[in-house]
């Protein structure tokens, strides 16, 4: 295992990302199995969107629910401040679980956000007063700059989650957008395959916007079945109406 400055892999994450989870649920597999070091760094799919107009381009739940992850990674940002990065591992899990791994997605409004941290914050072991950091604009920048470094290494027109192999001069790549976990057995074959296809010189892409709704009880989609398909752009289910 490398060194908390130089971890294994780097792993951005907006906790309102679906796909997000998914890749995460995989990545804490492959941890386990080969003993590697993740560093769960910050993106905002908020901040990457704050010049979009929303009505014009996405679902009419995609603001509140971007904002919603903001409003989390704040949080996320004073847990790794004040109990370092292995807080917000755990804190990360924490959320997920209940975002997504219940029936019926959670709400997006401001008491939704401050129950299911206050939860989560329980269940880690973390202060309950972190709650109050919710609004507190002050991260902004801090997660805008681990927004804009992520980008740096993979160009602009990609959404969550993004991973960062052997940093920081292993390859970086959007995704892998998956939307079923795969079995423990599976887990390091699909790792050595993603990532010996990123790190061949001059990879560039391998694409398809064609997405199953994720195996995820929060999206009504149990083990076993199948989501339904829909198109994605950039990460997003972005629409010019």
């Amino acid at each position: 295992m490398t060194t908390a400055t130089r971890p294994d892999v780097r792993f951005w994450f907006d906790p309102t990302c679906p796909f997000a989870w998914m890749t995460s649920k995989w990545v804490r597999l492959v941890q386990e199995q080969r003993a590697y070091d993740v560093e769960w760094r910050f993106i905002s799919l908020r901040l990457i969107n704050k010049d979009v107009d929303y009505d014009a381009h996405f679902p009419p739940e995609y603001e509140a629910g971007h904002t919603f992850g903001l409003r989390l990674l704040r949080a996320c940002a004073h847990v790794r401040d004040e109990h370092g990065p292995e807080a917000v591992a755990r804190l990360y899990e924490a959320l997920g679980t209940r975002i997504f791994e219940t029936e019926g997605a959670p709400g997006r409004d401001a008491a939704d956000a401050a129950a299911i941290l206050t939860d989560a914050l329980a269940e880690v072991g973390l202060p309950a007063d972190l709650v109050q950091h919710l609004d507190d604009q002050s991260r902004d920048d801090q997660i805008q700059a681990e927004t804009d470094e992520a980008f740096a290494l993979t160009g602009k027109d990609v959404g969550t989650p993004i991973l960062h192999i052997a940093p920081p001069e292993g390859a970086a790549f959007f995704g892998p957008v998956i939307s079923r976990l795969p079995t423990p057995e599976q887990a390091g074959e699909l790792w050595d395959h993603v990532v010996g296809l990123a790190t061949f010189p001059g990879f560039a892409e391998l694409k398809r916007s064609l997405r199953e709704q994720p195996q995820l009880p929060s999206f009504g989609v149990s083990p076993g079945e199948t989501g339904v398909q829909e198109d994605w752009h950039a990460g997003s289910r972005r629409q010019k109406k």
